[in-house]
């Protein structure tokens, strides 16, 4: 029983020291007045919204992959202000690049991209509620290869987020955004823009989820 005992005890220490060394470390996005003009722009042509600026108060956390194999090329296209000319799929709704808030590397580092309180476009829809948090890889966009690493690292950006924003009321998978469509939080104009999406996984977000219960935080079963 005392082994069993020192071996909890010796688990639980060590959760908390993964936990204790995690920090965030900003890696900033290009994000002048350009990028805040065609922001706001989308939230125009897109929300119907006239902004005087960008802030928004969160209330979703959306996590995502980035079908990307490394952090830098992850980076890369996250980083103009200008959408990349190969996103041709979602070109036809705006200029604006895709961003995120933060970007977790595969051994679990965590970087800001751009304020947590700024809008950003990574999820149709709910762009103006939502923080998002990108994962290095999803390997062809369909494969499940987040790490252990990436669940530990999310786990405490939830949290983190969660405290820093108390109203913050749900989490999903970026493939579970379309059951948000005839929620309060869906403002999309356009019924035609929408993209059928797999990430971050099924397993990795059941991980995730298993570990943040405590929260109380919605996902789309309740819709």
């Amino acid at each position: 029983m005392r082994v069993f005992l020192v071996f909890i005890g010796a688990l639980l220490f060590s959760i908390q020291t993964q936990a204790g060394d995690l920090k965030i470390i900003d890696k900033p996005i290009d994000f002048g007045k350009k990028r805040v003009e065609l922001t706001k722009e989308y939230i125009k042509n897109h929300y119907g919204l006239d902004v005087k600026d960008i802030t928004m108060n969160p209330k979703i956390i959306v996590l995502h992959w980035t079908a990307v194999p490394t952090l830098e090329g992850s980076f890369d296209r996250l980083k103009p202000e200008l959408l990349l000319t190969d996103r041709k799929d979602i070109a036809a709704a705006g200029a604006l690049n895709v961003s995120s808030h933060f970007l977790v590397d595969k051994d679990g580092s965590i970087y800001r991209l751009m304020p947590d309180n700024y809008m950003a476009r990574h999820t149709i829809g709910l762009n103006y509620y939502a923080i998002g948090i990108e994962n290095v890889g999803g390997k062809g966009d369909k494969s499940e290869d987040l790490t252990q690493a990436q669940v530990e690292a999310n786990v405490y950006l939830v949290r983190y987020l969660k405290k820093k924003y108390p109203e913050i009321e749900l989490l999903i998978g970026h493939y579970e955004y379309g059951r948000m469509k005839k929620t309060k939080y869906w403002l999309e104009k356009d019924d035609n823009y929408f993209t059928q999406k797999n990430d971050p996984g099924d397993i990795f977000m059941k991980a995730v989820r298993s570990r943040v219960v405590d929260l109380g935080l919605k996902d789309t079963s309740e819709f």
